[in-house]
């Protein structure tokens, strides 16, 4: 054979074996394009009433708190209690000197015995001045009757001048002495009035010290607890300078700020007479809204809760977190937060098993039974029986379709 013809025959033989094997291959199975689906969780709408809670972070404060002032000066002669120390009704809180309110006391008695005796004087004085008026308008006349007879004697040569004169002069210092008198007389009841008017006062005076010095020994006003003690037993202390605080046990109110979107719904709750009620952390302590402050800032509106039942270890000044139950809302659903897409969409599941897009509206978070959080949301799609798709999807798009999670797939 020769050389030239090997190589084409060598190049048919491949040719005739690839269109062997291409002829004899099998045939593929036909494919045909399926749509995926994504396993999801539902939940059975059913439309209720509800209550929404707001979270609030608050000030324990005590606005009967009263602070005990020193009536009177001088040195603390008793100090039983101390800081933080619970009392009763009626407890020594503390006590000045005595040594150092007698002498107060008895300087004011003094002034009230003092104008007392003055007014008794004065009495005396204007008896002693009527009488002596008497007998000075009679001299007067005398003496008028007097210079009325000198005065004849000397018209008939009978008396000399300087007996005349000596008359006149006589008369002239009787009626003085009269008019003198008189005025006297006329002041008393000017003199008497001052008198009272000062009497008056020293008997105002005697009773405040008297007030003061029986305050002097202060006691609980109520059962409550002993705070910002300023002074030791020895302490020298001035008129109204603060010695202790005290609060009662009972009465304790709690202050948070509530954002003013939340203001004028729990404000109308309020006037119709709802109760809302907050607990703090586990139920502990519970609470109830009465009031809101009257003045706001731009953060909100300070709500004003009290106590409802024992402080049970709340002191004034503590930051305490509490969850306030807002006015109940019907025809709403309580749902898990996974079940929210952006503020205000959810999807349901149709009856082709596809998501389906609805706007609702965020009405607010509540607790269910087991205290778990969830939220509340209402609108007109959230009709009873609809299944709300509770799984969230970062893929969720109207028309999506899904399954079940627990059904077979088919």
């Amino acid at each position: 054979m020769s050389r030239k013809l090997l190589p084409l025959l060598i190049l048919a033989i491949g040719i005739a074996g690839f269109v062997l094997l291409k002829m004899t291959r099998p045939e593929p199975a036909q494919v045909t394009a399926t749509e995926r689906s994504w396993r999801v969780q539902v939940q059975t709408v059913e439309p209720g009433t509800h209550t929404p809670v707001l979270p609030l972070y608050g000030e324990v404060v005590a606005p009967d708190q009263v602070s005990i002032a020193a009536t009177l000066a001088g040195r603390i002669g008793e100090r039983p209690v101390a800081e933080g120390q619970q009392v009763h009704q009626g407890d020594l809180l503390l006590a000045l000197d005595q040594m150092d309110v007698k002498p107060v006391l008895a300087q004011a008695e003094a002034q009230v015995a003092d104008l007392q005796a003055q007014i008794r004087s004065e009495q005396v004085r204007y008896r002693n001045d009527l009488t002596a008026l008497e007998s000075e308008t009679a001299i007067e006349a005398n003496a008028r009757r007097q210079l009325e007879r000198t005065r004849s004697l000397v018209e008939r040569n009978l008396a000399s001048r300087e007996a005349l004169e000596s008359s006149t002069d006589a008369l002239a210092r009787a009626e003085l002495t009269v008019r003198t008198r008189q005025r006297s007389v006329d002041e008393h009841p000017a003199r008497k009035q001052s008198l009272d008017a000062r009497l008056a006062q020293a008997e105002a005076n005697l009773e405040s010290t008297r007030r003061d010095a029986e305050r002097a020994r202060v006691v609980a006003p109520f059962d409550g607890v002993v705070t910002g003690v300023q002074v030791a037993p020895g302490d020298q202390v001035s008129r109204n300078q603060t010695l202790l605080t005290i609060y009662p046990d009972q009465g304790l109110e709690l202050r948070a700020t509530v954002p003013e979107m939340f203001r004028a719904e729990l404000q109308a709750a309020l006037s119709a007479g709802e109760q809302l009620r907050a607990w703090s952390e586990g139920g502990r302590h519970a609470f109830r809204l009465a009031r809101f402050a009257g003045m706001a800032d731009p953060a909100g509106t300070e709500a004003i809760l009290t106590l409802a039942g024992e402080a049970s270890g709340l002191r004034p000044g503590a930051l305490l977190p509490v969850t306030l139950e807002r006015p109940a809302r019907a025809q709403s659903v309580a749902i898990p937060f996974s079940a929210l897409y952006g503020a205000d969409a959810v999807y349901l599941m149709n009856s082709e098993n596809r998501m389906q897009r609805v706007q609702v509206e965020r009405i607010g978070e509540a607790r269910s039974d087991n205290g778990e959080r969830q939220l509340v949301v209402a609108g007109e799609d959230l009709v009873p029986g609809a299944r709300l798709i509770t799984t969230h999807l970062p893929n969720a798009v109207t028309g999506l379709k899904v399954d079940l999670a627990g059904e077979p797939e088919e």
